[in-house]
């Protein structure tokens, strides 16, 4: 029987190997990580993460061929197959700071593995890391080998939160980079054995190491581009009475270009985009391609530009000021269907709000408390290092108030701000909330996602990123 270990049980880790041990069931699969919180999670009835579909895998395989477990070294040691999915968090002070990932974990369980394996092994790179890694393991695991045989393959992931395990299922390829000697095309081999339970022949891509390791960045980056390509044209629509939605409609009509990713929003979120992004910039700069890494750079100044707008918008259509006002956010994960809340453009409009002293209550139906007043407590890239190390218990904020329904986030509220597109959103009475909101109530829309001209009938002001803009709107600032 094949042992598979992966190390790490997070996002990536443990919705891939659940599929892979539900594909395989002649596969043993463990998912190994040093937090007992996390592990006693997945051994539960309560998973760690949020993501539709997940629970229903889990439960098929738990305990028949996928385990979840605290003892990392007895599971590397026998496995043949070890898939690392740990953390890559962006420095955030030393060389490279605010840019290069951090390698800190990769390095320690790359050693770990040296020091504990008595086989030889395939070594698989499942969490985003920058070009190159690959070679920095390679010189880790050789050194300390004690004669045993290290292949390191490339795979990396492209799932998309809130459809992971339909990503998984039925992937538009799955990538695999290796060397190119008869080991590493061996191992190449064996790693495509195991996708290739599900997943037809003419989808499973092999490529060289740094091609995998460079594709995953590359990818991310060309989405988050297309994010902040449609979001500098509904700044423009805006400023000239255009509508986002009818041109991004059209423009996605093209068949070179397609209509994915043209959805005009606050902005991007999530744990890649501005990671990869911020990652890529820095190979290109310690490359000497100054040109380039501008060029990346921008994707990210404009979905950081959108979030400021969004704020901007609020405050100046509030008479300039929202100090005191109570203001309702509607949706605080960085997108629908997960709870995660990672980057999400949420963070940055509350505390922009904030920072002109509003009063926020907050909604989210997956997002709990707790995270909210985390999110809302931490420095920027705090998030991707170990709960640990993140602030302990933040500092209740008593402008911010988190409620666990719409309506009741809306009472008495001056607006609303809709931050994540969840379809209840689209289906909420407003005319209920219209008639127990302050007045003017206004309702600030930042996914598009619901009907302004039956929102204006009712009496609401309503702006909405990248279409005509309400009379009450036309004279005020866009920009600060």
């Amino acid at each position: 029987m094949v042992k598979i270990c992966c190390i790490g049980a997070g996002y990536v880790g443990g919705p891939t190997m659940a599929v892979i041990a539900l594909k395989c069931p002649s596969i043993r699969v463990v998912v190994v990580d040093i937090s007992a919180p996390r592990i006693n999670a997945w051994n539960s009835d309560q998973l760690p993460i949020y993501e539709p579909g997940l629970e229903d895998v889990v439960k098929q395989c738990r305990g028949k061929n996928l385990f979840f477990s605290t003892d990392v070294e007895k599971h590397v040691r026998e496995a043949d197959i070890v898939f690392v999915s740990v953390n890559t968090p962006t420095k955030t002070q030393g060389l490279g700071a605010g840019k290069a990932a951090d390698l800190t974990y990769w390095e320690s369980a790359a050693r770990m593995i040296a020091d504990v394996s008595e086989s030889d092994k395939i070594v698989v790179e499942k969490s985003t890391v920058p070009v190159k890694t690959a070679e920095a393991i390679e010189k880790i695991l050789t050194h300390n080998s004690k004669g045993i045989n290290f292949q390191i393959l490339s795979n990396p992931e492209f799932l998309a939160e809130g459809t992971a395990i339909q990503d998984l299922f039925n992937p538009d390829r799955v990538l695999i980079g290796g060397r190119e000697t008869p080991g590493g095309q061996k191992a190449v081999q064996a790693l495509k054995d195991v996708y290739a339970h599900w997943v037809p022949e003419d989808r499973i891509l092999a490529t060289n190491l740094w091609s995998a390791e460079l594709s995953k960045l590359a990818a991310n980056a060309f989405l988050a581009q297309r994010i902040s390509s449609v979001n500098a044209i509904s700044a423009l629509c805006e400023a000239t009475g255009a509508n986002v939605t009818q041109v991004s409609h059209a423009i996605g009509k093209d068949t070179r270009i397609g209509p994915k990713f043209l959805n005009a929003s606050v902005g991007f979120g999530g744990s890649c985009f501005q990671k990869d992004i911020l990652n890529l910039v820095y190979i290109c700069e310690c490359n000497g391609l100054h040109e380039v890494a501008n060029y990346w750079k921008q994707v990210i100044k404009i979905n950081d530009y959108q979030k400021n707008r969004f704020v901007n918008r609020v405050v100046s259509s509030m008479f300039n000021t929202v100090s005191g006002k109570k203001i309702a956010i509607l949706g605080f994960a960085f997108k629908k269907d997960t709870g995660d809340t990672r980057e999400t453009p949420a963070i940055d409009v509350c505390k922009g709000l904030l920072g002109d002293k509003a009063q926020l209550t907050i909604y989210d139906p997956q997002v709990t408390e707790d995270q909210i007043r985390r999110d809302l407590a931490m420095r920027k890239f705090d998030w991707d290092h170990p709960t640990h190390l993140q602030p302990l218990s933040p500092t209740a904020t008593k402008e911010v108030s988190v409620c666990w329904d719409a309506y009741e986030a809306a009472k008495d509220a001056h607006a609303i701000c809709i931050l994540t597109e969840w379809d209840e959103f689209k289906s909420l009475d407003y005319q209920k909330i219209y008639n127990a909101m302050r007045k003017p109530a206004f309702v600030f829309d930042g996914r598009n996602i619901v009907d302004v001209e039956k929102l204006r009938e009712i009496g609401f002001i309503v702006y909405s990123i990248g279409k005509p803009l309400d009379p009450w709107l036309k004279d005020m600032p866009a920009v600060a």
